[in-house]
């Protein structure tokens, strides 16, 4: 874990507050009939106008030495998370799109992640959503806070999101960020009380509950990077940068 100085905190902000302006941008540019293309085009060029850098772009795993082709992750309907921008993907009116990507400004990265519906939906698709989106606001005001440890922000986020009636994905987990986009500790969506690392104060976490409508199953399609739900059921997916502070936790992205 990376504790950032003060010096760093305030260029962690900006970042974040870069980051937070391209998502709002492509959140209101995301309707039917545009493609998930257009909107990582978009979210590029008003990352690099604003001075930072696309972090997705060239990102490199394991799995696939052939770097990521997008500045942003665009996963539509049962694609849980890693859905690639395509000019023959076009929305379409009650899609569920989770939107995520990330920014490093001045050495340091931010990452931060969306869901919501394309024009309207069903009533249930917005109580999924907005059930996972209160999870994350929740486990940052009532648990996150510096001495917490990892597996009581785990705990938190798969009791509520069961609570809800939805499947929380336990091989998709947050992470830990700053003086780089992944690194130690991860931070899962499952897991037991008073167990994991503890988070000193000046470190940063991503926090990303990812949840699914029916079975938590997920498999990675042939490209190798679109994560998806066994049975096809809807999933969603929000995710903040966040500082832990002595007082508690401040949300950076």
């Amino acid at each position: 874990m990376t504790v950032a100085s003060e010096k760093e905190i305030e260029t962690l902000r900006g970042c974040g507050r870069r980051l937070a302006e391209v998502l709002a941008s492509v959140k209101q540019a995301a309707r039917s009939g545009v493609s998930t293309k257009e909107l990582d085009k978009l979210a590029e060029g008003l990352i690099l106008s604003s001075g930072g850098e696309p972090i997705f772009k060239g990102y490199k795993t394991k799995l696939d030495p052939r770097p990521y082709p997008g500045s942003l992750c665009v996963s539509v309907n049962d694609e849980v998370v890693h859905g690639l921008p395509s000019k023959e993907r076009i929305l379409k009116e009650g899609d569920i799109i989770s939107v995520d990507s990330g920014v490093l400004f001045d050495g340091l990265y931010t990452d931060a992640c969306f869901s919501a519906a394309v024009g309207t939906a069903p009533a249930g698709v917005h109580t999924f959503l907005n059930s996972i989106s209160e999870v994350l606001e929740e486990v940052i005001q009532e648990i996150v806070r510096a001495d917490a440890k990892v597996g009581d922000i785990s705990f938190f986020i798969e009791r509520h999101i069961k609570k809800a009636g939805y499947s929380p994905v336990s091989t998709l987990t947050g992470h830990g960020l700053g003086a780089k986009l992944h690194q130690f500790p991860d931070v899962p969506n499952v897991g037991k009380k008073d167990t994991g690392p503890v988070l000193p104060a000046g470190t940063m976490i991503a926090i990303e509950p990812i949840a699914v409508m029916g079975r938590p199953d997920v498999y990675t399609a042939e490209d190798k990077w679109t994560v998806i739900t066994s049975d096809h059921s809807l999933a969603g997916h929000f995710e903040h940068s966040v500082l832990i502070t002595g007082e508690g936790a401040e949300i950076i992205a």
